[in-house]
């Protein structure tokens, strides 16, 4: 155990080192920390390891932190913030997310028709292909200090883009589940999972409201919203280990709606108190979070990505681009967002892992053949896309004239820096 806890330790601070060196190079640090997670991870030097990554502490610990993470979107989700642009966020959430299920379940169903590959493999290409994976445009957020329409934008459209991934996903894979072994998923497993980390995070948060807004010192203020963060963590692990199983709750999304609720309780001076003592435990979450999303990224499959992987990049870019793009244009929101927002959305590897993970659990008996091609094809786009997608996401934040114009940047590091053309 001593051993682990050391060599994870390790692992986090390379992580730390290489996103700095990488920062020199005027490239996002979260691109040190992915890289840091390939080349310490299982299939390269195994520092951090396959036993190492399923200890249950070490999944404990990471869903702890996936939580905190949350906290990066919940506590901008304020009403007096967001009631202006509520119908444009809902709207063009759901034309990026479906244009990129749209895309790429056409475009394969002509590839594998031509194939004679099934064409219901293509439904469950679409059906991983429009979640977004957060975590890397939120930390680039972050680092840059970015605001500014395709920003505010952005932040709350993670949140429902994951509930959007999780309906369409597993209502798309119970139906193919179903025609080949006569084993439906319940419908009540669907509504379960995206509905029971927001009623953890509400009833939680209702709680942490009730608690933190009364003025306290930093230090109580620290401990007593940790300890909130953890019962939520808690509660959210319970339901996990003793009613989904392997369906799994996500809990960025409980973090989000604890911060979410508790952000609507507290006075706006309080809760700018309040994260800025958490400030120092999010950017630690952030560095394991995208550690934890490098490690199962395999290296040796860039070589061997064929036609299916760029074909997939390319039909999930501009589903992701060209969704975005609509749904901005009928809302007539600002002319970065139509331009920039779908650049900020193509990072993808952490959810796009997981229900490929349990694509391939459900054809493997079946159709062992069909779970091969989502297998090799996934994995080797995650590769290859997150290393892509963030550096195309800083570049969309620097395009739209976002980077380092941030109110929280209290250093002034944003009066120093040049701004973006």
């Amino acid at each position: 155990m001593f051993l682990m806890l050391l060599r994870l330790a390790l692992t986090i601070f390379a992580a730390f080192i290489l996103g700095k060196l990488v920062s020199k190079l005027r490239l996002p640090a979260i691109l040190g920390w992915l890289l840091a997670g390939m080349l310490l991870g299982p299939h390269a030097f195994a520092l951090l390891d396959e036993a190492m990554m399923q200890e249950n502490w070490y999944t404990v610990a990471v869903h702890c932190l996936e939580c905190a993470v949350g906290l990066l979107i919940g506590t901008e989700l304020v009403w007096s913030k967001i009631k202006k642009t509520g119908r444009q966020i809902l709207i063009t959430t759901l034309t990026q997310s479906m244009g990129a299920f749209l895309v790429v379940t056409l475009v394969f169903g002509a590839v594998f028709y031509f194939a004679g590959v099934p064409l219901y493999l293509a439904v469950i290409f679409g059906g991983i292909a429009l979640a977004t994976a957060p975590a890397p445009a939120l930390s680039i957020v972050r680092e840059y200090h970015t605001d500014g329409p395709v920003t505010r934008t952005l932040i709350p459209m993670a949140a429902l883009d994951d509930m959007v991934a999780v309906v369409v996903f597993f209502s798309t894979i119970s139906i193919v589940s179903a025609g080949l072994s006569e084993q439906q998923m319940p419908a009540y497993i669907i509504v379960l999972t995206v509905l029971l980390p927001l009623v953890i995070g509400v009833l939680t948060g209702l709680l942490a409201g009730w608690v933190l807004k009364k003025e306290r010192g930093r230090a109580a203020t620290l401990a007593l919203l940790i300890a909130m963060l953890l019962l939520s963590c808690a509660i959210g692990l319970m339901v996990n280990t003793y009613w989904l199983g392997d369906a799994g709750l996500n809990f960025m999304l409980i973090g989000m709606a604890f911060s979410a609720t508790f952000a609507n309780i507290v006075p706006q001076k309080r809760l700018e108190q309040i994260m800025h003592a958490f400030n120092p435990i999010l950017g630690f979450a952030m560095i394991v979070v995208i550690l934890n999303l490098g490690a199962p990224l395999d290296y040796h499959l860039i070589l061997g990505a064929g036609l299916y992987t760029a074909v997939y990049i390319l039909a999930r870019a501009c589903g992701k681009y060209f969704g975005a793009y609509f749904g901005a244009h009928i809302t007539r929101a600002p002319l970065t967002v139509k331009r920039y927002l779908g650049l900020t959305l193509l990072p993808h590897s952490g959810v796009s892992l997981v229900f490929t993970g349990i694509a391939v659990s459900t054809l493997s008996g079946p159709a062992p053949a069909c779970a091969k091609i989502i297998q090799g094809t996934i994995a080797a786009a995650a590769v290859i896309n997150e290393v892509i997608a963030v550096i195309i996401a800083k570049k969309g934040f620097e395009w739209a004239g976002e980077l380092n114009k941030s109110k929280d940047d209290a250093d002034g590091e944003a009066q120093l820096q040049p701004k973006a053309e």
